[in-house]
């Protein structure tokens, strides 16, 4: 009996009519496609993409060397060195994330006490070669200033889940 109405389908046609029913039924709808580069997705607030360093209003870095984001980095990611200032105050002389080892955790962030590190909404960012994703100081602080006023806006929207 199953052979038989297994051959009637396949002389009528019948599976491919009920694809054909399928995609006339989705032909009026609202597509959902997003063209991307002119459109964008809305992000989430929380989102985390590339990092950034950040500075004090008065143009001085805000690393104090203290360390903890390379601590409690899960990738070991961060590599910080440091020095001693003639004011008695450390500050960073090197500064890495590897972009290749790092998982956007946001441990690094969370651990900051002085809000330097911080992980921006930036997503569009890309290396041809390795050492392309190797952020260094001096590369983390240009994300910073370049970015600098929409960094403390999401900072204060982010506030109330802090």
């Amino acid at each position: 009996m199953n052979v038989v109405t297994n051959y009637i389908k396949s002389l009528f046609l019948i599976e491919l009519f009920k694809g054909l029913r399928l995609t006339f039924g989705y032909l009026g709808q609202k597509k959902i496609t997003v063209q991307y580069p002119e459109e964008k997705t809305p992000l989430s607030p929380r989102f985390r993409g590339l990092h950034a360093l950040r500075r004090y209003p008065n143009g001085e870095e805000r690393c104090i060397a203290c360390k903890l984001c390379e601590a409690v980095c899960p990738a070991l990611a961060i590599k910080i060195e440091s020095t001693k200032r003639d004011d008695g105050t450390r500050r960073t002389t090197r500064y890495d994330i590897d972009l290749t080892k790092c998982i956007f955790c946001g441990y690094c962030e969370e651990s900051c006490p002085v809000d330097s590190i911080v992980e921006t909404d930036i997503f569009e960012y890309h290396g041809e070669q390795r050492g392309d994703l190797l952020m260094t100081k001096e590369k983390l602080l240009a994300v910073g200033d370049k970015y600098e006023k929409q960094i403390a806006k999401n900072r204060e929207l982010d506030a109330p889940y802090r």
